[in-house]
């Protein structure tokens, strides 16, 4: 078996530097936070709904800027948390955008940027967890986001995602995908599985729903040889019903995030959302010293993911991996 190492993510280079208005992109896109010697420093966090990807997100930033000097009096969060409901995500960009302390915005998840991208136009607002800025008119490049947003992606490696399924699996034919209707990155990543499938001979059967309540059933739907997991807000959040159908039909899970292995998928390339939530913090910091601007800060993802394997979720269906993949694995969860 050949085991693929090292798997790299280039981040994402288009060579337009358009202003970026569609999305209320901002009138004054040089807009940048208060130096750090201006005194402390107030940032608002919005974190769309809550599962471990996105709060390791937000424990990754704050890390990062307690790493980077700004603890104590230095520092202030007002975090808040919608749990996926618009009409509370609206209303919180909107307290955002009124509050005049707050020298910088952090959404967490696609749709918490996508609304303070269109209500926060002069102050900084950098995102983490989206998978494809520019598709969500966050950006008008990942290399020259424009106006005053720009952050982190989590853009996935789906292609070697699947190939790993052929690896734990080598007779699956089949690969079912639940997904959320109103996630704007969750159709992207559908049609990467699709790309990625045809090259692996593989085929794709996909459920779209409108609210985590549904995923189970969607998930019992599909008669697949495997699931994939994308990074869904509204399917991570109920993962555990879409972990046991999988169970019952004694089919292995590949997600696309390592916290999802370590709560019962089978296995994953997956990147290190804490990390993720670090290296955000670090633009963070550049734009408050005044040394980066979010208009010409390109869009970051992290350069490496990581293997993640769940052995005691693998015996419950039958499976168990190969021992050159065990030892690759930087995390193996067995229990």
């Amino acid at each position: 078996m050949k085991l693929l190492k090292s798997v790299q993510l280039a981040a994402g280079v288009a060579t337009a530097a358009l202003v970026l208005t569609a999305c209320g992109g901002s009138s004054t896109p040089e807009a940048s936070g208060a130096a750090a010697d201006d005194g402390p420093v107030k940032i608002g966090i919005n974190q769309y709904l809550t599962h471990p990807s996105l709060d390791a997100v937000a424990t990754g930033f704050k890390k990062g800027m307690a790493d980077a000097g700004y603890t104590g009096d230095k520092i202030s969060y007002d975090e808040q948390n919608p749990q996926g409901e618009a009409a509370t995500n609206t209303s919180i960009v909107g307290k955002f955008a009124s509050d005049d302390d707050l020298d910088l915005v952090l959404a967490i998840a696609t749709p918490a940027a996508q609304a303070a991208a269109q209500s926060i136009t002069d102050i900084p607002v950098l995102f983490s967890a989206v998978t494809d800025p520019v598709d969500a008119k966050l950006v008008a490049s990942e290399e020259a986001p424009g106006a005053n947003v720009t952050g982190t992606s989590d853009k996935n490696p789906v292609k070697e995602q699947l190939e790993l399924l052929t690896q734990i699996k080598p007779d699956a034919k089949s690969v079912g995908i639940v997904y959320s209707s109103g996630e704007a990155n969750s159709a992207i990543q559908v049609q990467w599985a699709k790309d990625a499938a045809e090259e692996l001979g593989l085929t794709i059967e996909e459920k779209a729903i409108s609210a985590s309540s549904e995923v189970q059933q969607a998930a019992n739907s599909l008669n697949v040889d495997a699931l994939y997991v994308p990074t869904d807000n509204a399917v991570v959040s109920a993962l555990e019903g879409l972990l046991q159908t999988a169970q019952q039909k004694k089919i292995p899970v590949i997600s696309a995030d390592g916290e999802s292995v370590k709560r019962g998928a089978t296995a994953t390339y997956g990147i290190n959302y804490e990390k993720l939530g670090e290296q955000t913090a670090q633009m963070a910091v550049k734009i408050l010293k005044g040394e980066a601007e979010p208009a010409s800060m390109p869009v970051e993802t992290l350069t490496e993911v990581d293997l993640y394997l769940n052995s005691a979720a693998a015996e419950k269906i039958g499976l168990e991996f190969p021992a050159d993949m065990v030892s690759e694995a930087a995390e193996n969860y067995k229990k």
